[in-house]
């Protein structure tokens, strides 16, 4: 079943909708946060109680970032840098995030008129994931066999090695396609694409909601709302000093008790140094795992923090392909691997969680800026993985995410459930993706 055509859709959806996020804090993650405020909020920090209602709390002063060499940090506005439809925290200089829901969708037809959907994560320039689609992946897969998917992944991903590109925007535009090709082989088949990948080990899957703030008051608001509706696992996405870190620590887990799982991201804040010193603080607060300690480059840096903690290190979002996994598994760098299914594919990331499975390592899909498409790619790919071990998710992110949609896809009381149709089991409303389509960066 010969592929005939595709399209790359880069979009936007303004974040203004989604009245879940939280807005004005050093945490800058978008999976739980919002920016339309960002230049107005002045003289008030903001917080939210448990029914998520804004109101006004006194400003606190801001804290150093969590690293040996103190640095210095003025107001919260002086620390971003505003790049137009994007945004920068200087004070890290980690990640630029987009004002909005950022990302690419892919959309191939096929001769017989199956039409599958994909989603290249581009949380920053989707016109730069697009454009790659257009030029180099539409005429390298036209015309290829959609049962051939694992040949057009290999094949793919090698016209380009040679020159360097086998991480990053390339790789990214590779796995859309790829998600898009999965979709239409499970419609072809009438069946889940987790069950054309091999077979369905489960048909429920456990997600955690990931929270944010920058106050033990705000991060445990954000927690007990989280757990309200229905969440068993949380995340903390924080980016705050170790004693900062452990007050808010401290207070979500007098919220919400010891039965609810809570986990921690701070964002690769921490030198290995301080990243062992906090490990070692949080061996004590039933925390699940410990997320992107450090520079994820630092392949024995990461080793010495694993080695050094009874605290399971997670990470690997940033690694997209086996080969860059092979040095990381074969020194167990860390316990719990996240692959990004919108940045591997489903093809890269199963053989990510094949050969993690050879050294025990569990998998916990990474979603993070991904959109609805890669939530249900990620679903596949949970329910068909037999090391599965926890899926991401942003409750308050949903809305905006599923913009795209023509009828519901949404986790109930922490848990998807296996869709009912073939493929992705998602229903896309093409009219909504041209809708939120952008324009091309250059005429």
């Amino acid at each position: 079943m010969k592929i005939k055509e595709i399209t790359a859709f880069p979009i936007r959806i303004n974040n203004d909708s989604d009245k879940g996020r939280k807005i004005n804090t050093k945490n800058i993650n978008t999976a739980m946060l919002a920016t339309k405020d960002m230049h107005k909020v002045k003289d008030n920090k903001k917080k939210y109680t448990k029914d998520l209602k804004l109101v006004n709390i006194e400003k606190k002063p801001n804290k150093s970032k969590a690293n040996l060499e103190i640095k210095s940090m003025d107001t919260y506005e002086s620390t971003i840098k505003d790049m137009g439809e994007y945004y920068i925290d200087e004070s890290s200089n980690t990640s630029i995030y987009s004002k909005s829901h950022e990302t690419t969708i892919i959309k191939i037809e096929t001769e017989s008129g199956i039409v599958g959907w994909g989603e290249a994560q581009s949380p920053v320039s989707p016109n730069t994931t697009a454009t790659i689609v257009k030029d180099i992946l539409k005429p390298l897969t036209i015309g290829k066999n959609i049962y051939d998917v694992e040949s057009i992944w290999y094949n793919n991903y090698s016209a380009q090695r040679e020159r360097g590109h086998y991480t990053g925007f390339y790789i990214d535009a590779l796995s859309g396609v790829d998600i898009a090709i999965w979709d239409a082989i499970g419609k072809s088949l009438n069946m889940p694409t987790s069950q054309a990948m091999g077979g369905i080990h489960r048909k429920n899957v456990t997600v955690y909601n990931g929270i944010g703030g920058s106050t033990p008051e705000e991060v445990a608001d954000m927690a007990e709302w989280s757990v309200d509706k229905g969440y068993k696992y949380l995340k903390m996405h924080l980016k705050e000093d170790i004693e900062q870190t452990l007050d808010i620590v401290n207070e979500v887990r007098k919220r919400i008790g010891d039965s609810i799982g809570l986990m921690l991201d701070v964002h690769m804040g921490f030198e290995t140094y301080n990243a062992i010193k906090l490990g070692k603080q949080l061996e004590k607060h039933n925390i699940l795992w410990l997320e992107s300690p450090s520079d994820p480059t630092d392949i024995p840096g990461l080793c010495e923090i694993s080695s050094s903690l009874d605290l399971p290190i997670a990470n690997g979002e940033w690694t997209r392909t086996k080969y860059e996994m092979r040095e990381i598994f074969e020194k167990r760098a860390y316990d719990i691997s996240m692959p990004d299914i919108a940045r591997t594919g489903l093809t890269g990331g199963k053989q990510i969680a094949t050969i993690a499975q050879l050294y025990n390592i569990p998998i916990s899909p990474h979603v993070g800026g991904g959109g609805i498409v890669a939530i249900a790619a990620t679903l596949q790919y949970s329910i068909n993985t037999p090391n599965f071990l926890l899926m991401e998710h942003s409750e308050q992110g949903h809305a905006v995410k599923a913009a795209i949609l023509s009828e519901n896809y949404d986790a109930k009381d922490g848990k998807y459930s296996l869709p009912k149709r073939p493929g992705l089991g998602l229903m896309i409303d093409e009219e909504k993706v041209e809708k939120y389509t952008i324009e091309p960066s250059l005429q």
